[in-house]
């Protein structure tokens, strides 16, 4: 599958001011099943455009404004070309292969922060299995019912909400959906990160991420690796899916951060534009 990635995001702003170094994280993650087949990122006239690895691994742009402007611009177009996958083309270690299931020493030491839950998140439309269960088989059922049980909406802007928030709404976009399964997921002694990036959804079906980058969740499984879930469409994630970023929490993976300096406050607009389009 081959496909045409074309995003921009627009920040303008009443007045002149400056700008605060601004990191991107908007480059998809490549490996054998996807190749970048064409790059070109551009921000400022003037602005030096710097690439590095964050702290998970994300490949990012930090982007420096020398000149105050009235008007902060990004764009990225790019051309992937993306083999198909297995969604549960994977076959985990014996030790993991029920829920609940333990850790090995080593393991557990490299995913410790990625355990750590302030409290678990107990949903009133699913339980953690009462006898050992098949792990995929537990997952796949915690996943579809958050998509079942949840109504989705759509929200350009905000902080995602806690867990409890979203299910005392009954509601929420693909973040919140994503910071509850996390919660849900630590709170069963499962490894869960946060995962953002583009979601291909072709076809005549429902879209929930038309036009806006998403957000979906990774657990770790032994013998799989990071596995990902999508709450939002009640899936596991496969080459539709292509992760831009991932991380410990929500900020870990927001796509662009960056803030404005002046003596007082600026009224300024955010715009964003997002296509996705299959090429032959």
């Amino acid at each position: 599958m081959k496909v045409e990635i074309r995003y921009a995001s627009t920040y303008d702003y009443a007045e002149r001011v400056t700008f605060s170094p601004h990191v991107f994280r908007l480059i998809p993650k490549t490996g054998r099943h996807l190749t970048v087949r064409r790059f070109d990122f551009c921000a400022n006239r003037g602005a030096v455009v710097n690439w590095r690895r964050d702290l998970f691994d994300n490949e990012v742009a930090s982007c420096f404004f020398p000149n105050p402007a009235r008007k902060l611009t990004a764009r990225l177009r790019l051309r992937l070309e993306l083999e198909e996958t297995n969604a549960f083309g994977f076959l985990l270690d014996a030790h993991a292969l029920r829920l609940p299931f333990t850790y090995k020493p080593a393991e557990h030491h490299m995913l410790a922060p990625y355990l750590q839950t302030e409290a678990a998140v107990q949903l009133p439309f699913w339980h953690p299995p009462a006898a050992p269960e098949p792990t995929v088989e537990a997952l796949v059922a915690l996943n579809t019912a958050i998509h079942t049980h949840l109504d989705y909406e759509r929200r350009e802007e905000g902080a995602a909400r806690p867990a409890a928030e979203t299910l005392a709404l009954g509601r929420g976009a693909c973040r919140d959906f994503a910071v509850l399964l996390v919660d849900v997921l630590r709170g069963l002694g499962l490894a869960a990160r946060h995962a953002s990036g583009y979601l291909c959804e072709f076809g005549e079906g429902e879209k929930h991420a038309e036009g806006a980058l998403h957000a979906w969740i990774e657990v770790y499984l032994p013998g799989a690796g990071w596995v990902g879930l999508d709450p939002t469409n009640g899936t596991l994630c496969d080459h539709h899916h292509i992760t831009a970023a991932v991380g410990l929490g929500v900020a870990d993976i927001a796509p662009v951060v960056g803030s404005y300096f002046a003596n007082h406050h600026v009224p300024h607009e955010m715009s964003t534009s997002l296509q996705i389009i299959p090429h032959d």
